[in-house]
């Protein structure tokens, strides 16, 4: 089991998941299928030099896609982020991006409780 995050892990993994955020939002729709993709959250190693960032994406058939453009431009990310975090941070945390299921889950509780 891991250990709760600190306060310190916890606020710069607020300020990556606003940065990503703002850079992901700037590409637009287009660059992503017509997908909308939102940083939901960002969870960074204690060292701060990993960063798991949960995107989730809106229609979830277009995941797929979507997480294969994010892992291809994972170097284009973690560049763009570099140059909005240098004054705050030393190093520029490996970026990991994963699925965020939790809507496709929200969906399915929903689709079960509308079926009872």
């Amino acid at each position: 089991m891991e250990k709760p995050a600190s306060t310190r892990q916890l606020k710069v993994g607020r300020e990556l998941q606003k940065d990503l955020a703002e850079i992901i939002r700037s590409k637009g729709m287009a660059a992503f299928g017509g997908a909308m993709v939102t940083v939901s959250e960002v969870r960074i190693s204690p060292d701060l030099s990993v960063a798991k960032v949960y995107v989730s994406v809106f229609p979830s058939e277009k995941a797929d896609a979507v997480m294969v453009t994010l892992q291809d431009n994972v170097k284009a990310f973690r560049g763009e982020l570099g140059h909005l975090v240098a004054k705050q941070f030393r190093i520029v945390p490996e970026l990991v991006f994963q699925l965020d299921s939790s809507i496709d889950y929200a969906e399915h509780i929903d689709q079960l409780l509308k079926k009872g």
